[in-house]
């Protein structure tokens, strides 16, 4: 199923910067007088250093992932692994922001606390529990919630949607 909304949890800007500082070295040691750093501790280097940030990259992309799936009944909030039907989100809380935050409420994704960077958006469930969506653009995830919830999309009469 095509999400209708998708926000990566890991990025690969730090990869490719770290790739481009190693080229820069690398030529720079071809270049310059002087002692040459041996290929293996450069293949090694390289290695490790950009092993370690893929495989953080790869992690945070599947266990930070938030994606807004299907509509109607069948719509659901996926992060990582987890998922929260949208049947068991309060519509009302969701389009007028006052869904507030439980003391130890639950980060979506299974986080003890919502990664660095981004912000808990508060979802009350229709049993009266919060949990935190870990978002980084939380205007634009509340508004893939509205139009994928089973109640429909934000009325044009509802509060945060005058002039825009």
């Amino acid at each position: 199923m095509e999400p209708s909304y998708r926000e990566p949890g890991g990025s690969w800007r730090t990869f490719y910067g770290v790739t481009a500082v190693f080229l820069v070295l690398a030529v720079a040691d071809a270049l310059l007088p002087g002692g040459d750093v041996p290929p293996l501790l450069w293949v090694l280097a390289i290695v490790v250093v950009l092993g370690i940030i893929a495989a953080g990259v790869v992690s945070a992309d599947r266990v930070w992932t938030v994606q807004v799936e299907g509509r109607g009944t069948d719509a659901t909030l996926v992060v990582g692994r987890e998922r929260l039907p949208l049947t068991e989100v309060d519509l009302q809380a969701l389009r007028t922001g006052s869904a507030g935050v439980d003391v130890g409420a639950p980060v979506l994704g299974g986080g003890v606390t919502v990664p660095t960077g981004r912000i808990g958006l508060p979802l009350r469930r229709t049993d009266g529990t919060t949990v935190l969506a870990p978002t980084r653009r939380p205007a634009q995830l509340t508004q893939a919630l509205l139009t994928a919830h089973p109640g429909g999309a934000t009325p044009p009469d509802a509060p945060g949607t005058v002039g825009t």
